[in-house]
Order: C-alpha cells, then structure tokens, then sequence
C-alpha cells in the first residue's frame, strides 16, 4: 500500500490545463468511449490453453552450485549482467541500463526480496524487483533477455530471494503460495488476499495499464447510516459491474450475440471498454500528483469536462448502474487512503453544467462523516461477513475460470480482444508505426490480469465455521472473537518483574537456533528489570492437545540459579526507570539490543551465545528508547541529549558487524529528552516523541525533517509529555501523553491521540490510568495500564472493544505472530497469557 504522501518540490496548480479546459466548447474534443480500433490480427486463439506458451526458464540451482554474494565475480565489481532495458514509471518508460553483480544492482543497494516474472503491453518479456524495504521497481527487456537475467540472478543466491514464490507461471505461483487456502481459513484478510492475487497476476503499481483492480462491493451510497448486516447494501459480486443492474442484462447480451466482424480477426465481446485502465486510474486519482499531471497528458494538456471528473461517489455509482458502456471496477486506494478524496492541493477542476458548483473534494455518501470515516467504513465492508462469503465470486470473473472462455460467455463477462494475453505478438508487428499504434491501444484500452484459476475458486469458510473447524494448532486470531478473551497466569515465577517480552516473527521455524537441538517450540524472550535473559519454549497451541485454544510455555532453565542466568552485562542508569522501550529483538531472532546504560552506549546480544557482541556510544547522554523497523534493516535510538540516531544494521555478516560503528542518519529538532521513537522503512518514515510533547516525523533514507503532529493544548496550559507511539501499517499513528509532573497529578491527564499516517489530527481520548506500554495491529489497538487494565480499542472513533482486569500494572505487550495471544508482562512478576476462551463443548 502506497499511504504517504511526499512533499511536491516542483508544484504545478495547473491554471493553463483549467483555462485550456474553460476555453473549449463543451463538446469540443470530448473524450469518446474508445470504441473500436483497427483490428490487429490475432496470432492466436483467444481461448487456447497453449496461447501463451511458457519460455523456458532456469530451474532452482542444485544445492552448492551457483556463484554466491560472498564469492562475487572476479573483483566483485564486474556485473554478471548489464543488459539496456525499460523502467517502467506508471506511464512513463525511460530507456536506460541494468546492471548487476554478485553483491548489487545498479538501480539500488538494497538485495531483492522477491522477483516476479511480469508482463508489458501483453508480452512476458518484464521483471518486477521487490525489495525488502517494500520498494520495487518494473523493469522491461526483451523476452529472450528478461529469461537470461532471470537464470542468472536466481544463479547468485542473494540472501532475501524467495526462490519458492518464482515457478513458471502465475497460476503456479498462486497453488504453491498456499494463499488461497489461508484466505479460506480466514487467517489473511480479504483486503491483503486481494493484493496477492494483483501482484501474482501481474497487476502493479508501475503501470497504469495493469493496475491494481477491486471490486465495488457496496450499493447503498444514499442512506444516512451504513447497515453492514444488510444483504442489501451489498454489491451481487457473482456478476459483472456491467450487469449488476439486470436491466442492462439484455442490451449486453445482444452486444454479443448480434457483433459481426467482417475481417474476421474481431471475437464477439460483452464490453467495448475494460474495468481496469489508464484513464481508469487517473479518473479516481486526479486530485493527487503525478496523476493530475498524467491526467492533462492524457487529456492533450487540459483537464477533462467536470461532468466527468470523479466528483461524487454516488453519482459515479448510479452511472454505472444505468449503463453497461462504463465498466470500471476500484483501485485499492478506495480502501486505505482518505487522502485521494481530498483536493489538497486546490486544481480547479471546474464546475457542473447543472448545478455550477466547482468541483473539489470528492462528494461522500451521507453515512460518511469525513474522507477517513468513508475509507474505514469502506474497508470494514470488505470485510464483512457478507462479503467474505461471497468475494470467490468476483475472484472467477477477475482472475478465475469466468475470465476466459465458454463460463465468460455465459457469465456475460468477455472484453474486447486486445485486452487478452496471447491474442497480439507485438514481436511480430514489424511497422513501427503500426506496432506503436497497437501499443498504445493496448496500453490505454486496458489489459486483462493473468489467469490464475481454471476451476471455481472455494469458498471462504464462515466465521463461525473457521472458529470451531480450526486444527488446533492453529488458533483463531483475537480479533475475531473480541468478545471471548480470557487470561492464564504462567504459574511457573520467573524471579523478578518482566520489563520486556517479545516473540519473534520468524521464530516459527521448527528447530530454532536459540532452542536446543531438536527442540520444536518457538521463541519467547523477557527481559527482567535487572537484565536478566530468558529464552523461553512457546507454542500458540496446547502441545498435548488437551485444551483448545491454549498454549504452551517451557521456562527457560537457566533462570532457576543465579549461577546459570544470563544478564545483559554494563549497569544501567540509575536516573532512568527499566522499561521495555530499551530493548528490541532483531526480526531474525539472533540479537537483542539494549539502551539505557551508564555511559550512553548501544548494545547488541547474541542469543546464540549470550553474550555481547557489539557496543557502541555516539549519543552524549543515556539512551532512553530505541525501536526496530519490520524488516530488520534500522535500528532507532533516541536520547537525554535530544537527539536520534539511525543505523543501519547488517544480518547477514559476522555477529560483530551487526551494529554499525557508524550511524546512518543523526537526527535533530528536540528540545528535551527523546522519551519514545518508531521506524518505518517501508513508509520512509522515523517517528520521534520527546517530553515537551513534540512528535518529529523524518524520512529515513535521507534524514529530512518531514513535519511535526501537533497535540491540542489547551490555553494557559503546559504541553503534555510524549510517552508512547504505536503505528499501525493501515496508516494510523497513536500518541499516548501524560501530564508533565507525574507525581503532582491524579487519574486525570493520560489521552490517546489519533493522526494519520500524513499528520491529520483525527481524534483524542482520554484514558482514566496511564498507559504503560500499547502497540498496534491493522485497526486495533492494545493497551496496557497502570490500573491493571487490558484495553483493545478499534483504532478509528478510539472505541474500546474489550477490557480485562489483570490485577496489577502492565509493564510491557506483546502480540504473538499469528496474533492469536496477547503475552502481558506484570510489575508483580506475573506473566499473563491472553487468549480465545474455548467454545462450550
């Protein structure tokens, strides 16, 4: 998901576009449906299965062959691949070159975390580079060339490449994923399930002509109050956008029945336009740049008519309804960014011939109260119980077996020919100007996603079948079943207070290096207010299967004999209460670091050994808190000293290397102590909260200041003390504050703050305990108190969906990775286990 925005250096308001667009006829130059363009022989059949044969592709390397990162070519500097090539930018290609080595690539310094075989203008002939910093670029070569580069990366083994996600084709991409049987099982949402099946089908943000597509699923955009369990308010996903309405049924069979294409190279079709398409796109996205921009390219430098910019909601709705000739389905932006909505940046957009009111924001359905209620609403309707059964329908006609073929006719579901894979060989096309022709139609009409299943896809399971249907092995996520927590105390003592407890993402794996060998437990680390280490065996399930919905927890031996515990070596500060705030684990598992020591270092353990292995002071003053980002690339510290540090840690060398001696960006803009930070590479984001109530946001790759969130502050009043961030990747960042003297005060003062991941205030409240710790995950939020409290709030209106009492202060939350348990560590030295109460048998 793309949820910043960026400072726009080279601003444009557009004013020539509007008066271009003011001084024309209403009439004149008026965009046309595409209709038909001239025809280009087909090279295929439409709907043969051997339309799009496979090139052949290099296999996974034997084990032990292959040239590795550590032995590069030659002097490691020679590239192994330097090909001229296209980058692919939404709708701009630049011709350039592409080289890599064994340790790099030209375009970045950064190892691709997944490679995808990509088509461009219908041709498999593109790679699309994801890197592990959620960055990915679209690159085009010929289809030969593309084949050779792909063999020759795969050959490099670099460290982050998922070789299992690269089989031949993205039908078997999707079956080796195990996604659909996930989604099924209700353990990946519909949003996140629809994403995967875009990106495994070819969809991408780098091209307009294969973006991203999701569904319409409401058809209620005139009610007062959305009504969720309402059959009615929902879209029939078994149908085409085109004949939702069952009055455009007639008129859109009879298109196809009654077409005759004389040349014989035009098949019948159901829709001369396509559901996913440049002028699609920009449609939507007008009001945000490059796609204004992109917008009056297209339009031959002005903007288009108002009449027919995205002015409403219900108005693009209704039209839809009442014609079958406009098609379009929705970007994933209808999902997570409010932003889009909103005309910002104030481009005239013109005014209605009706009612001569300008054109602006977007106008919402009256059940919306704001851009960010519409977008929560919106997402919550995906989601939906309705929708969830029904989705797999919708998925036949995108990506199933109603794409192509008899079940598209039937399904009235087939497009206009130039949109199918395998029907126009560009190759063979060769006029240059009627190969660019046929590119342009290609890229501007819209092209059909990939097919990835020929048989219907299953349905997902109810919500209250995947609850009791589950192995146990598999419990269901909390946030299924908010209404049925219950808490386990772990009754074994673990000496003195938790201050920190984590349980790593990838401690999944079955002999984990940090168990001993054969051990099939996963990881549970704490942390003890004197330094003390435990490395704790953790199941998410009962081992011997007596209790459902349970767990397990082996306590790490070493901590039964002061002879045998580990501790984190170096005091700490004895100004500075121990929190969880100072320590962090690697996403790997292999290291914890640690802040708040006597002379102002970082610290980096290996849990391997347990022992340190890196020590580092660049700060002027104690550490106070430090995070890390999700893809184990950053560590953030902040400090007394007012100052913030990144560094960029290395995992995949020696343990002695993984905390850099240098830092990679040193940032400022505090007046008084760093009290809480968080790093986001993926969003190029580093959040910093200080105790005069300053938030600071900065990019990470470069260290620019970006903005500050602005907490209310009420006149004649002093600022409240930042003591807590938690950001959530649907864009939501939360700030808990507190009064400035602690001691001076009572309950009163402790308030959630709501922004947005862009820096919009949405909403504070107040809280009758302080907060002791909270993190965030998609719409929720968890919190722990002081009073004892368990508090998990729906992110958006900062409502609480449950609470427990745990009978004594939260010291430090963690969230196990299939979110099924919250682990609550107490200031009496419990550790409490939070889970689904099992279902009455």
């Amino acid at each position: 998901m793309r949820l910043k925005l960026t400072l726009n250096p080279n601003f444009d308001s557009h004013y020539e576009a509007s008066s271009l667009r003011d001084n024309q006829g209403y009439y004149t130059n008026q965009q046309q449906p595409m209709g038909h363009p001239p025809p280009v022989a087909a090279q295929v059949a439409l709907h043969r299965e051997d339309s799009v044969p496979e090139e052949d592709l290099p296999g996974p390397p034997p084990a032990g062959q292959g040239q590795r990162p550590d032995s590069p070519v030659g002097d490691g500097l020679k590239p192994v691949v330097d090909e001229e090539c296209d980058l692919v930018t939404l709708m701009k290609v630049v011709r350039g070159r592409f080289q890599a080595t064994a340790t790099m690539m030209r375009f970045s310094d950064l190892s691709p975390a997944r490679e995808h075989l990509r088509r461009y203008n219908l041709r498999r002939s593109a790679l699309e580079f994801f890197l592990v910093d959620q960055t990915n670029f679209f690159l085009n070569f010929t289809t030969k060339t593309r084949n050779k580069i792909f063999g020759k990366l795969v050959s490099l083994h670099p460290p982050n490449l998922l070789y299992s996600s690269m089989t031949r084709s993205p039908a078997d991409v999707l079956k080796a994923s195990g996604l659909t049987q996930r989604w099924v099982q209700r353990e990946i949402s519909n949003f996140d399930y629809l994403m995967h099946l875009n990106t495994i089908a070819g969809r991408t943000y780098n091209d307009l002509s294969q973006y991203p597509v999701f569904p319409w699923v409401l058809a209620d955009y005139s009610s007062e109050e959305l009504d969720l369990d309402n059959p009615a308010t929902y879209r029939d996903l078994s149908r085409p956008i085109g004949v939702v309405n069952p009055k455009n049924e007639a008129e859109v069979k009879a298109k196809y029945e009654n077409f005759v294409d004389l040349t014989g190279a035009v098949e019948k079709f159901h829709y001369g336009t396509h559901y996913s398409n440049s002028a699609g796109v920009l449609h939507y996205l007008v009001r945000l740049e490059p796609f204004t921009s992109l917008h009056i390219e297209l339009q031959s430098g002005r903007f288009d008519v108002a009449d027919r910019q995205f002015h409403s909601v219900e108005a693009t709705w209704k039209m839809l309804m009442d014609s079958p000739s406009d098609v379009k389905e929705l970007i994933p932006e209808f999902f997570y960014l409010p932003e889009f909505l909103i005309n910002m940046n104030r481009f005239d957009l013109g005014r209605l011939q009706s009612t001569r009111e300008p054109v602006g924001d977007v106008c919402l359905p009256r059940w919306a109260r704001s851009p960010e209620d519409f977008i929560f609403k919106h997402r919550k309707a995906l989601e939906s119980e309705h929708v969830s059964l029904h989705l797999h329908e919708w998925i036949d006609l995108i990506f199933g077996y109603k794409q192509k073929g008899p079940a598209a006719v039937e399904a009235l579901n087939v497009f206009y020919y130039v949109s199918y894979e395998g029907v126009v060989d560009l190759d063979s096309i060769k006029d240059p100007i009627q190969r660019a022709a046929t590119e342009g139609i290609i890229n501007n009409f819209g092209q059909t996603p990939c097919q990835l299943l020929k048989e219907p896809h299953p349905r997902r399971m109810s919500l209250e079948a995947s609850l009791t249907g589950r192995p146990d092995s598999k419990p269901p996520s909390l946030f299924l079943c908010l209404s049925d927590f219950k808490a386990y105390v772990i009754e074994a003592p673990l000496g003195c207070p938790v201050v920190y407890v984590c349980i790593p993402r990838c401690s999944t794996a079955k002999s984990s290096f940090v168990q001993p060998h054969g051990s099939t437990t996963e990881t549970l680390i704490t942390v003890g207010q004197d330094g003390s280490l435990g490395l704790h065996g953790w199941l998410p399930y009962d081992r011997t299967r007596a209790y459902p919905n349970y767990f397990t927890f082996d306590k790490d031996p070493t901590l039964a004999s002061p002879k045998t515990v580990r501790k984190i070596s170096g005091p700490f500060d004895p100004s500075l209460e121990v929190h969880g705030r100072l320590f962090a684990v690697s996403s790997d598992a292999k290291f914890l670091v640690s802040g708040g020591h006597w002379d102002s270092s970082v610290r980096a353990y290996s849990l391997l050994k347990g022992k340190q292995v890196a020590r580092v002071i660049l700060h002027k003053d104690v550490v106070t808190c430090l995070a890390l980002d999700m893809c184990g690339m950053f560590l953030m510290t902040g400090s007394r000293d007012t100052t913030c540090i990144l560094w960029e840690l290395n995992q995949q060398s020696a343990q002695g290397s993984f905390l850099p001696e240098k830092p990679f960006q040193i940032l400022c803009g505090h007046e008084s102590e760093v009290s809480c930070v968080a790093v986001l590479t993926e969003l190029d984001m580093a959040i910093s909260g200080s105790r005069d109530g300053t938030v600071n946001v900065h990019s990470v790759r470069d260290g620019h200041f970006l903005h500050t969130l602005q907490l209310p502050c009420s006149m004649g009043q002093p600022h409240a003390a930042v003591s807590l961030l938690a950001v959530s990747h649907l864009g939501y960042i939360c700030v808990h504050s507190r009064p400035q003297n602690r001691s001076a005060t009572t309950k009163g003062g402790h308030v959630l703050h709501l922004f947005t991941i862009n820096g919009k205030y949405l909403m504070q409240k107040e809280v009758s305990s302080e907060v002791s710790d909270m993190l965030a995950s998609g719409d929720f939020l968890i919190s722990g108190h002081r009073d004892g409290s368990l508090i998990v709030w729906e992110q958006f209106g900062m409502n609480p969906r449950t609470t427990l009492s745990l009978g004594s202060p939260v010291a430090s939350l963690a969230l196990s990775p299939a979110q099924s348990h919250i682990i609550c560590s107490l200031r009496d030295g419990k550790l409490i286990v939070v889970g689904v109460a099992p279902a009455p048998r």
